[in-house]
């Protein structure tokens, strides 16, 4: 390929840099030179074929099939992004029984959407408890370490065990996101002496001979309890490093990609009765202090005698906790998070799509198409059924 916009007349050309492109599988790329993202409408009668700065995503859906059955998440996707990894359970860790690690990447191309895996710990003053689990020891599943800051979680924690396979690591920028712990809505806060902070960090590094920047981020929350005891009053911490995610691109690319990025994280929807599943096992899981499971089937066992009552009250807590994080409206949200709501035509419902492009398509496969271009049009040669959307 040749980035030179002279040296092929013919090419089809990126509207952003000028580069000469080549034309994605999927009618959807991103711009191997300066990282914009990109549909393409195919030439048909008297028209021809071209790029127009935009965004071709579908919803993505993974279900637990493992333990519960249950849809775990849905999020927007770009097409032809290929998924990885997914839901794994533990049979040893009752204050996280269930850990979610995954990445759609772009085949094409360097960039990746990543969900990294939770991480969770305990620590107390006790000095009895303190001698019979020292530091770096694991207690009913959990590490023992002392809580750290979010920075300290970065450089000790994450990067270490996340990033150890890369060469030339370089640390670009490390900062506080005092609004990620409420964007989401950790629950952190609302116990008595608990505690949470974000933040992200920006890398450059060289995997499998190639440079690439990376912004992650994460959450520090710690949850702590009181109790006492023959030594006084002790503390006891339960503390974790999630909610963690990154974007990564080549190098120089990251910043072009944003847009698309940033679509993916806020369209992530964690499916409430999962999770008000998952609760449910961790809860068994302590009461029965693990009893030595042996397999994941006696963990699904588990899932499927647990009470309703149990499972019920799990799901109206997610719902009432979310109510108090859900009191600004729905218009300030959206400019907040920069997203626009459209009518999808197809399912009837609102869907949330990144704001500024002006014009969004939907077909009935679950995709849709953004762009700046007021004459682009799918159904020119498409054979799919695209209907515009009208922003509500």
């Amino acid at each position: 390929m040749n980035a030179n916009p002279e040296a092929n007349p013919s090419a089809i050309k990126c509207p952003q840099c000028g580069a000469n492109l080549i034309p994605g599988a999927e009618e959807y790329s991103v711009c191997q030179y300066c990282g914009s993202s990109l549909v393409w409408q195919r030439g048909g009668a008297g028209s021809a074929e071209k790029a127009v700065r935009g965004m071709r995503l579908k919803l993505f859906s993974y279900t637990d099939t493992e333990v519960t059955g249950l849809e775990l998440f849905h999020m927007l996707a770009p097409v032809g992004w290929q998924f990885q990894g997914g839901c794994r359970w533990l049979m040893d860790n009752p204050g996280m029984p269930a850990v979610v690690a995954f990445q759609l990447c772009n085949p094409q191309g360097q960039e990746a959407f990543e969900v990294l895996p939770n991480m969770n710990f305990t620590w107390t003053n006790n000095p009895f408890t303190g001698m019979m689990n020292p530091t770096g020891s694991r207690y009913f599943g959990a590490e023992v370490y002392q809580p750290v800051n979010i920075r300290e979680a970065f450089l000790k924690f994450i990067l270490p065990r996340y990033r150890s396979g890369v060469t030339g690591l370089q640390v670009i920028s490390l900062e506080p996101q005092p609004e990620l712990p409420r964007l989401v809505r950790s629950e952190a806060p609302l116990t008595p002496g608990g505690s949470a902070e974000g933040g992200k960090i920006r890398i450059r590094y060289t995997w499998n001979n190639l440079q690439y920047e990376e912004e992650i981020y994460g959450v520090v929350e710690v949850f702590r309890t009181f109790n006492p005891g023959m030594f006084g009053m002790t503390e006891a911490d339960f503390w974790f490093i999630d909610y963690l995610f990154s974007f990564r691109a080549g190098a120089g690319k990251l910043d072009a990609t944003a847009d698309l990025f940033t679509v993916m994280i806020q369209s992530f929807q964690l499916n409430p009765h999962w999770y008000a599943a998952f609760k449910t096992i961790a809860q068994q899981l302590i009461q029965n202090q693990i009893q030595r499971i042996r397999n994941i089937g006696q963990i699904g066992q588990m899932y499927a005698q647990a009470g309703r009552e149990m499972r019920e009250q799990n799901l109206n807590d997610w719902y009432a906790r979310h109510e108090t994080y859900d009191r600004l409206s729905v218009d300030r949200s959206r400019a907040i998070r920069d997203v626009e709501g459209f009518m999808d035509p197809h399912r009837e419902q609102v869907v949330e799509l990144p704001a500024g492009y002006g014009h969004a398509w939907a077909n009935d496969l679950g995709e849709y198409i953004l762009t700046e271009d007021s004459s682009f049009n799918p159904n020119l040669t498409s054979g799919q059924n695209w209907q515009p959307m009208q922003q509500v």
